[in-house]
């Protein structure tokens, strides 16, 4: 008998490969558009304040925080899959509409979809794979996340170098290649099963009666989850910050400040990223299960402030953005992001685990989509200095927070993890559970 569309189950480290894959899209989209903002500036003729709005309500910021904020609920109430039966749809219909774009309302409108898109699938992203993860291996599978997000920049840069002679077409070729990349992943995915913490933790509020629609409230009412909440934000917004407008801006300012070509800027950009793909893989993935996490971060946060000081405080020349790439790239592969993707996914139980997740990215977007809208006016009024150095005293303030405040959490299972923080709670829930069997 045949099987039918979707019915080839996708398991172990597929599932987790499929699901990351939220993350090259994402990064990806930022990417693509950065790579050929300045075609799309010469060809609809975008002033300063389009050029931010751009950046605003794309998949780096705006669109992909308020995608995050109903992905998150939906994730929570519906399930890990129903995010991925239809998440990418809606991402293919807003990258069409970029590809076809022949205005700025055009634009606009492909990449706002886009980024909702983008954003519904990354908290789910991070949940499904942690919660589907051996305890010890959580860093690895969760860097697979991490890896995928490292290696879309990475194709849609170095694409943009060799179609750069093809000038806007070749920016439109490199959105419909992840037009193609969503939808093999998007039938890959209907194999998924649903995540079984998702679906025991359904099954315990059903025999309880137990109400899910107040998990906003104990997210913001209980002392633990503020806890949480001031670290993750602290490390995730404010790292974001000064990466989130890279993502968009980088090869932007390779070539207004650092006088290189649309072309050196991307491949630069480019050669940035192969060195988090190494990192990632040789650093977060082989040793954030065995090793100190508050160490690796550490280094990892010391690497970023030190990039962004050189590129800064010294002219610009090539061996100084050579050093910056190395530094920023290296860093980038096992620092805030990772550990935030980990984290966020050990610190709050089943019930709203991808509801935090979204309300954090929610935050975080929005603060990059703000300090995104202004950037490119700051740097043309005031100069690059004062743009670079708010975004090393961003980098600070995440450093300081993510080395005080790392959790012990390497190594226990999320079950173990979810009864040492909520204590007595989560004790009482598993006795009712029971109790009602």
């Amino acid at each position: 008998m045949a099987k039918g569309f979707g019915s080839k189950k996708t398991t172990g480290w597929k599932a987790t490969a499929s699901v990351a894959m939220a993350n090259y899209i994402e990064a990806g989209s930022i990417v693509a558009g950065a790579g050929g903002l300045s075609l799309w500036v010469e060809y609809l003729h975008l002033d300063d304040i389009k050029i931010g709005l751009l950046g605003a309500v794309s998949a780096n910021a705006f669109g992909a925080a308020i995608g995050a904020l109903l992905g998150g609920y939906l994730c929570d109430k519906y399930g890990r899959k129903f995010i991925y039966t239809y998440d990418l749809l809606i991402y293919m219909l807003g990258m069409l509409i970029t590809i076809c774009s022949v205005n700025f309302p055009m634009l606009l409108i492909g990449y706002i979809i886009t980024g909702l898109a983008v954003g519904a699938g990354v908290p789910a992203s991070w949940t499904y794979i942690a919660e589907e993860a051996p305890s010890d291996k959580r860093a690895a599978h969760t860097g697979m996340a991490q890896l995928a997000w490292s290696l879309g920049p990475v194709l849609a840069l170095l694409l943009s170098v060799l179609l750069a002679p093809l000038g806007l077409l070749g920016s439109r070729i490199i959105f419909a290649h992840l037009l193609v990349i969503a939808f093999i992943t998007w039938y890959i995915r209907q194999g998924l099963s649903e995540s079984s913490l998702w679906k025991e933790e359904k099954k315990k509020q059903q025999q309880t009666g137990q109400a899910s629609t107040s998990s906003v409230k104990e997210l913001f009412s209980k002392k633990v989850n503020r806890r949480a909440l001031f670290l993750l934000l602290g490390v995730y917004l404010f790292w974001n910050l000064t990466a989130g407008a890279m993502g968009f801006f980088m090869p932007y300012i390779y070539e207004t400040v650092g006088g290189l070509s649309a072309s050196a800027a991307n491949l630069l950009q480019s050669v940035l990223w192969i060195f988090t793909v190494i990192c990632t893989y040789a650093v977060f993935m082989k040793l954030g299960d065995k090793k100190s996490r508050r160490a690796i971060y550490a280094v990892s946060a010391i690497m970023a402030i030190l990039a962004w000081v050189l590129l800064v405080y010294a002219k610009m020349t090539m061996p100084v953005l050579l050093v910056f790439v190395l530094l920023w790239g290296c860093s980038a592969g096992f620092g805030a992001q990772a550990f935030y993707g980990l984290w966020a996914s050990e610190l709050f139980p089943t019930k709203y685990r991808a509801r935090a997740q979204g309300i954090m990215f929610f935050i975080a977007r929005i603060g990059v989509g703000l300090w995104t809208a202004v950037m490119p006016t700051v740097i043309s009024k005031l100069g690059f200095a004062v743009a670079g150095g708010i975004m090393i005293a961003f980098l600070i303030v995440a450093a300081v927070i993510g080395i005080v405040y790392a959790p012990r959490t390497q190594g226990k299972t999320l079950q173990q993890i979810e009864r040492e923080r909520y204590g007595d709670e989560a004790a009482a829930e598993v006795q009712a559970s029971s109790r009602a069997l």
